[in-house]
This record gives C-alpha cells, structure tokens and sequence, in this order.
C-alpha cells in the first residue's frame, strides 16, 4: 500500500502527465494524419493519457485494483511503442507498396512476427501484476519478481530499437527523427533504472515510481516535435554495418548489465552483514571489466567477423570502408608518415595490427621505407629476385599460412630468407602504380581468426592501386620540388654568368687601353679603381652563388638622383651626349649594387639601339606617389608584338652577342622590390621605359633641379 506521504508527490506528477497526454492525444486525434502508423501513434498517446490517469487514481486512493489495472496499461503502453518503432523500422521511403498498394494495418502488422510476444508480454504482465510501490518490505507483502523481470527487458529492448532507429536512419532523415528518438530513448532509461532496482528489492521504490508520471511529461514535447516534422512518418532508412554492429554491442552491453545485477542482488541476499559491502564490490568489477572489454581490440575484431559472418552476405560495407581508407590517407599528422598511414590502411582492411611497406628505389632494390608496430629490418630484395618477380607477373596478394601449407598454389615462387624473421608475417600484398611494381606490403596476423577470401583480396588489390597511386603521386611532386629547386638554382646562375659578362667587358676595354696609356698616372688610377670594383662585385656574385638566393642582401634607402647621376658618369666613355635631370630627393628601398646594375642595363640597350647622332634623356622623377626613372631614346625602337610577347622574356634577345637575361633580371628584381616597368617604343622612332618605383620616407621636394652631362 502507498504510504500517505508519498500520495502527494504521486499525484501532482501524475496529474501533469494525464493533462499532457490528453492534451497530446486530442491534437492528435482532432488532426488529418491517417494510415497505420499515424494510427499506433494516437492509440499509443491515449493509452498512455489511461495509463498515467490510472496512477492518478491509485496514488489518491490506494486501492489495489487499480494498481492492477494501471499494470495491464502500462504493458500494453510500452508495447505500443515498441510497435510504433519496430514499424518505422520496416518502413521504406514510399508508403506504397511494389505493386503500388497502400500498406495496410494487418500489412505492417505481418512483417512483425514478434506482435504475438508483445501480446504474451502483455498477457504475462496481466496475471502476474507487479507489487505496489512501498519503502519497505513487509513479511506479509510478498515480493514480486517476474513481472519486474519483464518490464525491464521491455525497457532493453525499447533502448535497442530506439538506438538501432536513429543509427539506421540516412542523414537527411535524422534531422526529423532526432526528437522522438531523444524523447523515447529519455523514457526507456528511466524504466530501464525503476525496473532494474524493482528487480533487484522485489518492489518498486515509491519515490522513483512517484516522479514517473513527471518524466513520461517531460517527453511529450520531443515526441510532439516529431510528428510536426514527420506528417506521415515515412523515413528513409538504410541497413549498414555499424548500425548492426553497435546495436548488436548494445544488446550484449545490456544483458551483461542484467545478469551483473542479478549476481549482485543474489551476492547481497545470500552475503549477510558483508552482503551489502560485496554487492558494491562485485559491481564496480562488473563494470571494469565492461570497459576493459569494450576497449579491447581483439573483441571488436571478433564481434566484426561474426556479424559479417551471420548478418550480410558481403564482408564489406564498402562506402564506410573506402571513405575510412580515404580519411586516413589523406590525414596529415607529423608524427605519422604518408607511408605508414598506407600501411595503417590497408591493415584496417583486414584487422591486422601492424606492417611494413617495401619500395623500390632508383637501383632496382626494394627497401623498407615504413613499419608499423613492427622491428626495422635491413633486408632488401634485387628487382629480378623471385618475390619481385613472383608479385609483378601475377600482382596476386600471398597468404602465407597458405603457401606454407600448399606451395603448388604458388608456382615458382620462392620466399627469400629474411622472410623467416618475421614470425608474424600473413599477407604480403603487391603496390602497383599503373602497371609497375612499385613496392610491397607485408602485414601481420589479425587479432582474430580472419577468412581470406575473393572478396578480401579483390578489396586488398583495389586499395593497393590505390596507395600505389597516392605514393606515385608523392614521388612526383617531390621531384617536381626538386626541379624547380634546380630550375631556381640555374635561373640565378644565367644572372650571375650575365653579371660576370658585363664585367669582363669591363677588364677587357681596360687592357685594350693599357697599351696606350699605362704611363698616364690618372689613368693607373682608374685602372686600380676599376680592378678593385670588378674584384668586389665578382665577390659577392660568388656570395649570392653559394648562398642560393640573391635576396641575401639587406635592402636600405637609395637615392635614385645620386645613382643615376653614376651610372651615367660610367657609360660617359661610350656615350659622351647623355642627358639626365632629377626632380627633388627620390629615395627607394632595395639593393643599391643590383638597382645599379638594372639602370646600367637599360642604359645600355639604349645606347646600343640608338646611333651618332641620336638622343638619350634620363629623367628622375616623383608622380602619384611613386619614383620613376624615365630612359628615352631616338634609336631603332621595337615592335608592339616584340615588347608584348619577347621583350622581357628570358633568352630573347635581338643582340648577335647578347643572352637575353639582362632584361629580365631587370623586370624580375623591379618586380621584388615593389615595382614595375611600363615600355613605349615605336620601330625607327625610339622607346621610352620608365620604371616604377615605391617612393621611401616623406613625399619629395617637387622643386625642380636641372643637370646636363657632357
């Protein structure tokens, strides 16, 4: 009997549930959905509205037979959602049947051979009803067991098919179907905890069995979010292995929970004064070892067989196996290399817990290149040598248990010496990229017996391509890198060998004149001068040689006036009539030495393209925020197509002597320092280059300066 100070809390959480359910099931009632699950849905709400206003009714008054009763509801309740679930499992996306037939109620209802042990459930629950919610036990209240035991595997099993919907359910359908199963799942663990302690006491605890009614509540509004999102429940569902797996994992994870309990209470009846004490014990244990087990790889490796073994005629679900594959390949851990995580993946395949990769190098030799959990190995094996052989004339995958007990398999084949070693050694599996044999993998024995089979090697062959290709991939873009390393390198060696070009031009004009003039102290001078600055700047070429980058130098402020004013200075030799004009102080960053060179560059094609006679004018300059070297002339000029399409391209070049790298390097360090060259040339007129320059410091004085060199 209800004690009386449990019969307030008992009513008022009963009293919510019955105004919820009612309020639930006349919406659903007074709405248009019909067929055979919308049916179950309604009938199941308003048994549940009976259910909790039974309790109600017991919890004001006491009375036996309406406990009785509320037993019968809540049996047929928890069948009704068993039944609403299990249907939604065996829906497909349409509601018509292949020969274009609305499913009917007695339809759905064939598919569930089980209905009839819903209804042995319910019948059981009737004549043997559960004892009254009481705090303690009475010898002359006897304890009930049986129907406890019942109710609870309903409540395992409402978890599992709750679980096994969700998981079924295709991406696109969870979004709807995530309420009812949260709602649902919500009720089934809080009867899955009432139950498991009523079996373990032999008696409902009146506190737990109170707050019951608040929690049914409390799911309504999940259940009622998913028939707005669900009209006619129609869900796409699709079977998959991982859904049998973890389902499967979760009924197994219950029983065990169960029997734990059983052993538990049968250790606290039967233990006396220790009872309790070992009780405690004995659970903690129990759930250690869950862990233990759950965490062990062995077990899921054998839990996977057998249900690939029992449940589906192919090994493989062969989307979760290929984006799994993928994943990996493509995950970048710097503590894992490319090559082990291609041998990770393809020892995922077939549960095997380590490996190596064999590849051939540039001498024809296969090498170890990675391990996983497995010991180096030095060994190599000559390209022409039987196993290499063996693999590339028949790219089949070697089971060694195989080949040792029946060699005649394997015709010719002959497994080399080092192969001993490797006490653990199962699969040796051939890495093709295209039809070359790029290497092979050896792989360990899996954690549990594994059958290899057509369908295992075909998937093992497949992946290897794979990683064949994915390897073949990596090698190219590593020689690709190196390439352009080595392109870079000789890109900077054309620099250098022009540089020196120019200043041997410079040594030899200076022993042309020596003859002539090696008594003229002015000119021993110059000769010095010109000696020392050709030592200094072949110094530094050999500087930016070894060093690997012409960029090594640091950049600092230039005075653009001030180094055009020198340079023309030097041509003066050649060309006596130049005349060059600054405007105010222009000052950029960069490398004085090179930015020289790029004006003599230009300097000089000016020079050289315009005859006796002819004009050149430099101009420095400040415009738009910018400092610009202007270098015009009244020589040959060029044509449209050849400043567009060859002007500053490398090696195009109109001089019978020259190599066509000056005036690129000049537009390729423009380009580094910020800048740029805009070209103007007109054939038999002249050309006009100006370069662009990012101006350093304060704006320029625009006060205007004129000088003329003779």
């Amino acid at each position: 009997m209800l004690e009386s100070a449990m019969s307030g809390p008992a009513a008022a959480s009963f009293g919510l549930s019955v105004l919820a359910f009612l309020a639930f099931s006349v919406h659903l009632w007074i709405g248009r959905g019909s067929g055979p699950r919308a049916l179950i849905l309604k009938t199941t709400v308003a048994v549940s509205a009976l259910w909790a206003g039974l309790n109600l009714a017991f919890a004001l008054t006491g009375w036996p037979a309406l406990w009785s009763s509320q037993a019968i509801v809540d049996a047929l309740r928890i069948a009704g959602w068993l039944l609403f679930v299990w249907i939604l499992l065996g829906a497909q996306s349409a509601t018509r049947t292949p020969s274009g037939d609305k499913q009917t109620f007695a339809s759905l209802l064939g598919k569930g051979w089980w209905a009839g042990a819903l209804l042995a459930v319910a019948a059981a629950a009737w004549f043997y009803p559960p004892t009254a919610p009481v705090r303690e036990m009475t010898p002359e209240v006897p304890r009930s067991y049986l129907p406890f035991g019942v109710l609870l595997g309903l409540s395992v099993a409402g978890l599992v098919l709750t679980e096994q919907l969700y998981r079924r359910a295709r991406e696109p359908s969870r979004w709807s179907l995530k309420p009812l199963c949260l709602g649902l799942g919500a009720s089934f663990v809080f009867d899955l905890y009432m139950y498991a302690d009523a079996l373990l006491f032999g008696r409902l605890d009146a506190n737990i069995w109170a707050a019951r009614g608040f929690a049914q509540a409390l799911v309504i509004p999940s259940i009622a979010l998913a028939t707005v999102r669900n009209r006619d429940w129609t869900i796409d569902l699709a079977l998959s292995r991982g859904v049998v797996f973890h389902s499967t994992a979760f009924l197994a994870t219950g029983i065990y929970l169960l029997a734990v309990a059983a052993a538990g209470y049968y250790v606290r009846y039967f233990g006396g004064n220790w009872g309790q004490t070992f009780q405690v014990g004995f659970i903690f244990a129990a759930i250690l070892v869950l862990g233990w087990l759950f965490s062990s790889g062995t077990l899921r490796s054998k839990l996977k067989i057998f249900i690939n073994k029992n449940f589906f005629s192919y090994r493989y679900d062969y989307r979760d196996e290929w984006l799994r594959f993928t994943r990996l390949l493509a995950t970048h851990d710097p503590d894992t290399s490319a090559a082990q995580r291609c041998i990770q993946a393809l020892a995922n395949l077939v549960e095997s817990p380590a490996g190596a990769l064999w590849l051939r190098d540039d001498r024809d030799r296969f090498t170890q290149a990675a391990r996983w959990n497995l010991s180096a190995i030095s060994a190599e094996e000559q390209a022409e040598q039987s196993l290499p052989r063996f693999l590339r004339t028949t790219g089949w995958v070697i089971n060694l248990d195989e080949f040792r007990k029946q060699p005649a398999r394997y015709p010719g084949l002959e497994l080399p010496a080092w192969l001993d070693t490797m006490t653990s050694a199962w699969l040796i599996v051939p890495v093709f990229a295209q039809d070359e044999l790029l290497g092979f993998t050896i792989l360990s024995a899996p954690r549990a017996a594994f059958d290899v089979n057509w369908e295992v090697l075909d998937l093992l062959k497949t992946a290897a391509r794979q990683i064949g290709s994915f390897i073949g991939q990596l090698r190219l873009s590593e020689a690709l890198l190196e390439a352009r390393k080595f392109d870079a390198f000789n890109k900077m060696a054309a620099f250098v060998v022009h540089d020196l070009k120019n200043l041997v031009a410079q040594l030899s004009l200076l022993l042309k004149n020596s003859e002539r003039h090696r008594q003229n102290p002015r000119f021993q001078d110059d000769m010095l001068s010109t000696v020392e600055h050709v030592a200094e700047r072949m110094n530094n070429l050999l500087f930016q040689l070894s060093a690997g980058s012409r960029g090594a130098e640091n950049s600092r402020p230039i005075n653009l006036g001030r180094l055009a004013q020198r340079v023309v200075e030097a041509k003066a030799d050649q060309r006596s009539d130049i005349r060059w004009e600054a405007s105010g102080e222009l000052t950029t960053l960069g490398h004085e030495q090179r930015l020289e060179r790029v004006l003599g560059h230009v300097i000089q094609n000016a020079i050289d393209a315009t005859p006796d006679g002819g004009t050149i004018r430099i101009r420095a300059f400040a415009e738009g925020g910018c400092a610009i070297l202007e270098i015009a002339d009244s020589g040959c000029g060029m044509s449209a197509e050849f400043v567009r399409d060859r002007l500053f391209r490398p090696f195009q070049t109109t001089k019978p002597s020259g190599m066509g790298i000056g005036t690129y390097e000049t537009a390729q360090y423009v380009k580094e320092l910020g800048g740029r060259i805009d070209t103007e040339s007109w054939p038999g007129e002249g050309t006009r280059m100006r370069i662009v320059l990012p101006l350093h410091g304060a704006n320029p004085s625009l006060g205007q300066h004129h000088r003329e060199v003779a």
